[in-house]
């Protein structure tokens, strides 16, 4: 069957779907996959007793199953949307009204509406495209958008530490704002490597931006005030031309979709439009079983007292047994500042990161290839074969017999060159 050049361009091969088809595999296939690869939050009974607590008092009361039987509007749920203001007025002081905020079915949905709002094709021929100022970046930005070409990335900085680690930096000298640019797009921290960008970083690419008339799209998914999977000390950001946007999943309901974007009224709008005719409304569960924590700033308690130490405390953990099992002079890991990956760079890897993929998936271990990581960025850069995104958030012994596999696979690839 023929399909339009939407269809092919959506129904081919890409990163984000094979991850997440890994997955699924992983979550049907029991004890047989490790599942060191995807994005998926890590079990923390205390978070999940919470709520659990709250689910059964919403059911007690019937709140649960009337927010299941009614649509909210193309924004979402206007009570969880006004404490949400509230919650970030009393914060940062930002002066939000509800008129600053959408919910979305996920993150996904709300850069998929992003990018194809801002870039893309225009008339009389024109395009404008997103820029990435530090690659590597988010796997599911690579095919959000409905145009060809539609990113353009900079090759970082990198910085080599003490004890295997390394760090990436935005190259400001390399880094020009053309009149082809409609937007630039970071995450902070940043998924895949864990990096969180500076204050400094922040504020010089605000500047740009803004000389620009461009909005700075900051993806906030993993950073603070919730769920606070960040190890740094960072300013939070936001003004006019901030496009802020978060999430739900990783502060334990991924499968609630849920996301949530800050933005200037006018960007709100369009993406309320949008969402009307796309989806009706997003889903108002993981709303309403939130509000309570939002309402009440429990979640500020919550992802500072138990999410973050437990995320940094399994990031440690990681990294000093991925240095005893893996003591190759070629081994690098970068620097933990937030998420729950890690990013390994193997110098000089005798065979490509997307290979490598493919021999530990044959071996039961599921990781996700760093080249999948570099949307709108040459990928003759050696750099893009060398890496790979590890998630440390699952449980001990699971990441313990990853790490053996990955070790030995490429102890034994590496050869006598340690």
């Amino acid at each position: 069957m023929p399909y339009s050049i939407f269809g092919n361009k959506f129904t081919q091969h890409s990163g984000i779907t094979e991850l997440m088809d890994d997955l699924n595999e992983g979550a049907n296939s029991g004890e047989e996959l490790l599942m060191l690869g995807g994005g998926n939050p890590a079990s923390i009974p205390a978070i999940e007793k919470r709520l659990t607590e709250i689910m059964q008092e919403l059911l007690n009361q019937g709140a649960l199953i009337e927010s299941l039987g009614s649509y909210d509007g193309p924004k979402g749920k206007d009570k969880f949307i006004a404490a949400i203001a509230d919650l970030f007025n009393d914060l940062y002081d930002w002066d939000l009204t509800t008129d600053n905020i959408i919910l979305t079915n996920g993150s996904q949905s709300a850069f998929f509406y992003l990018f194809n709002l801002l870039a893309g094709d225009f008339a009389q021929g024109k395009k404008k495209k997103v820029l990435f100022p530090l690659a590597p970046e988010y796997i599911g930005y690579a095919d959000a958008s409905v145009s060809e070409d539609a990113f353009v990335a900079i090759q970082p900085k990198i910085t080599e530490l003490p004890e295997q680690m390394f760090k990436y930096n935005v190259d400001f000298d390399a880094l020009t704002i053309t009149d082809d640019i409609a937007a630039i797009c970071v995450s902070r921290p940043t998924n895949p490597t864990g990096n969180v960008l500076t204050n400094d970083e922040i504020d010089k690419l605000d500047v740009l931006a803004k000389q620009h008339n461009i909005p700075l799209i900051i993806d906030n998914a993993y950073g603070t005030p919730f769920p606070n999977i960040i190890f740094e000390q960072v300013k939070p950001h936001f003004n006019n031309n901030t496009i802020l946007c978060m999430s739900l999943s990783k502060f334990g309901l991924p499968g609630a979709r849920c996301g949530i974007v800050i933005a200037n009224p006018t960007i709100i709008k369009a993406m309320s439009n949008l969402a009307g005719i796309m989806a009706l409304s997003p889903g108002g569960i993981g709303p309403e079983i939130v509000y309570p924590l939002i309402n009440s700033k429990e979640i500020i308690e919550l992802s500072n007292n138990i999410i973050k130490p437990f995320y940094q405390e399994k990031s440690k953990d990681t990294i000093k047994l991925l240095l005893e099992k893996i003591p190759n002079k070629n081994f690098r890991i970068h620097k933990s500042e937030g998420a729950l990956f890690l990013w390994l760079w193997f110098k000089d890897l005798p065979v490509s990161s997307n290979e490598l993929y493919k021999k530990l998936k044959a071996k039961g271990l599921i990781i996700v290839s760093g080249h999948y990581f570099f949307p709108g960025l040459d990928q003759s850069w050696p750099h893009t074969q060398e890496c790979i995104r590890l998630n440390y958030a699952q449980n001990a012994e699971t990441v313990e017999r990853g790490i053996a596999i990955l070790a030995e696979t490429v102890n034994e690839l590496y050869g006598d060159n340690s």
